[in-house]
């Protein structure tokens, strides 16, 4: 078992060692409090301190001056290596956390890549073009376990519910519509009444995506259970199974350029609309980071052509 080292005196903290170093180097207090942005009382008050927790002499007084004795500069001298080491040793903490490193790893939702996505990582490459991306695609649940899990740094999802440990910026919201082939007899309506569905076969996501729990949500309030030939994990291939004919489903009207003129999005009717809310997704420990400020100013800036 690992010993551990010997209890070192709680008054002596980084700040006072920072300000030992300040005042052998600038050669009086008003000087080294001049760099530290405080007051000559306050790094003097923070040197007798200092003094006392390292229970022998520092300074001696030459009238209303202080002048460090041999101690002090010895105790300097570890205090440069410290503080040297330990700004060494939070880069290489915060860059295994994955703040402000040269890799940001950001999670979305299939059907964000389809615009805002490429919209997004161009625009972050000129605020930092040294910032290297990496792209993880998912459901929202995948996306969330691996936000929690520090896999990724953020995600652009639909806004997670009750999940106090993840910050949200809302981007935009997005409507939900009855998704079906081109030529079918849903082609003259207006606004689908999804009770008028019960006898119609249906494609879906599976659990996990966002479009999936409207899905199951608008059967709910329809009053029946909807009859899902095939599931599938990604949006596109469910889109290819509306075109082929396999069954209808609800789609977000992001994807709407996508086989388009083979699937007709309709409007649902009012007591089934639906809306998801769009938004980017980080941990709230982690708001500061600069990477994510870049991001989230990126996300804020976008055209709106990109969502």
């Amino acid at each position: 078992m690992a010993h551990l080292p010997p209890r070192i005196d709680d008054q002596i903290t980084f700040r006072k060692l920072e300000m030992l170093l300040a005042f052998i180097d600038a050669g009086n207090l008003a000087r080294a409090a001049e760099r530290l942005d405080t007051s000559a009382v306050s790094v003097h008050r923070a040197l007798r301190t200092l003094e006392e927790a390292m229970r022998c002499p520092l300074f001696r007084t030459e009238g209303r001056n202080l002048v460090p004795l041999e101690s002090a500069r010895v105790l300097a001298e570890t205090a440069q290596e410290v503080l040297v080491q330990m700004a060494r040793g939070v880069d290489a903490t915060r860059e295994a956390g994955g703040y402000s490193a040269e890799l940001i790893r950001i999670g979305s939702l299939y059907s964000m890549t389809i615009k805002a996505v490429p919209t997004l990582l161009i625009d972050l490459k000129v605020r930092r073009p040294q910032l290297q991306a990496e792209l993880v695609l998912g459901s929202n649940a995948r996306l969330i376990d691996k936000l929690k899990q520090g896999d990724i740094d953020a995600a652009l999802m639909a806004i997670p519910a009750d999940e106090p440990a993840l910050e949200s910026l809302p981007l935009f919201e997005d409507e939900i519509f009855f998704a079906a082939p081109v030529g079918s007899g849903y082609d003259t309506l207006d606004a689908v009444d999804l009770r008028q569905c019960v006898n119609e076969r249906f494609v879906s996501l599976g659990e996990g995506f966002a479009t999936y729990d409207g899905f199951r949500d608008a059967f709910r309030r329809a009053g029946f259970e909807p009859n899902v030939v095939m599931q599938t994990d990604d949006i596109f291939s469910l889109m290819s199974l509306v075109s082929g004919g396999m069954g209808c489903t609800l789609l977000p009207g992001r994807v709407r350029q996508v086989f388009a003129g083979r699937i007709r999005l309709l409007p649902l009717q009012d007591g089934f609309a639906m809306r998801q809310q769009i938004g980017l997704s980080f941990l709230r420990v982690r708001e500061r980071d600069p990477n994510l400020l870049a991001l989230q100013t990126v996300c804020r800036t976008a055209r709106m052509a990109a969502f």
